[in-house]
């Protein structure tokens, strides 16, 4: 890798590092969300530099929609054993079954939308007054508005119109009883940066990332993995494709790309050539123009 690449990355790095530290100079009980995607794994892997020797002195939160990839959920519970830290799993299905959500049906069924409410009681319930999350700002037109430190309500939702300024790398993290925060330390990095970092540090990765085999089926020109939870449409055929994953959350609405890459090196040479944006894939963020704006506004990551 090239040295100016490498100054660019670490740059980024620093910056991270300056943000979770000041989540933990600034907030009496701060959590960091983990899903076992690629952001929120350089996320943590950046958290434990900022405070090495030491453990990371905050837990993890997981907002588990049940509906996971199974490869992810192993590698969160491998990293947590390997590191000794703490991570809390709050199901959604614990939401269904009491009634605080209700599960949606039909083909396009999703529990992704489930996990607002799911995360604000985890929130509630743990007293959590900070919550970082691995958003970047090219990951979709509504990331884009975020601040590093983006405030929210004591109904935990979010205005994009009233934010506070960010001069100099300064942080107003004041809020008021019941308000919280959520805090992006790797707001300013983009896709090509993760994966470049990823291979610059030798992070382990879930192997859903990397060329697999897998049963998917093509809906509206994007391809879903299959489970057998999910409902076909009539003219829907699960076939098995040589794919990997881009970005990884819900299996009912995170598609899958079509790819022989299996080493980060064909990764990074796959995502300089594409034109295809990284959450192109996802359907949920084809339900409306604003789908991830409203999303955010009611309380999601």
């Amino acid at each position: 890798m090239k040295n100016y690449k490498i100054t660019h990355l670490r740059e980024l790095e620093n910056e991270s590092i300056y943000v979770i530290r000041e989540v933990v100079a600034q907030f009496e009980k701060p959590t960091m969300l983990f899903s076992g995607g690629k952001d929120s794994i350089i996320m943590f892997h950046l958290a434990r530099k900022a405070f090495w020797p030491a453990k990371v002195p905050f837990p993890l939160l997981h907002i588990d929609t049940g509906h996971n990839f199974q490869e992810t959920l192993d590698y969160r519970d491998g990293l947590m054993k390997e590191t000794g830290t703490t991570c809390i799993v709050s199901l959604v299905q614990d939401s269904i079954d009491s009634g605080r959500v209700v599960e949606e049906t039909g083909v396009n069924a999703s529990r992704n939308k489930l996990q607002t409410v799911t995360l604000l009681d985890a929130i509630e319930k743990n007293k959590f007054d900070c919550a970082m999350g691995g958003g970047r700002r090219d990951e979709e037109k509504a990331r884009a508005k975020e601040r590093f430190f983006s405030h929210r309500d004591e109904f935990g939702q979010w205005d994009p119109k009233n934010q506070r300024p960010e001069l100099w790398n300064i942080f107003n993290g004041k809020k008021r009883i019941g308000e919280h925060f959520r805090v992006f330390p790797i707001s300013n990095w983009t896709e090509m940066d993760v994966w470049q970092y990823i291979l610059l540090e030798n992070i382990p990765i879930p192997n859903l990332y990397f060329n697999h085999k897998r049963k998917v089926f093509n809906r509206d020109g994007v391809w879903l993995a299959y489970a057998p939870f999910m409902q076909l449409k009539p003219n829907e055929k699960v076939e098995e494709k040589d794919v990997r994953c881009r970005t990884i959350g819900d299996i009912t609405c995170t598609g899958v790309t079509l790819s022989k890459a299996s080493t980060l090196e064909e990764i990074i040479k796959e995502i300089a050539a594409t034109r295809i944006t990284e959450r192109g894939g996802r359907a949920d963020d084809k339900r409306s123009e604003t789908a991830m704006e409203d999303r955010k506004k009611e309380g999601y990551f």
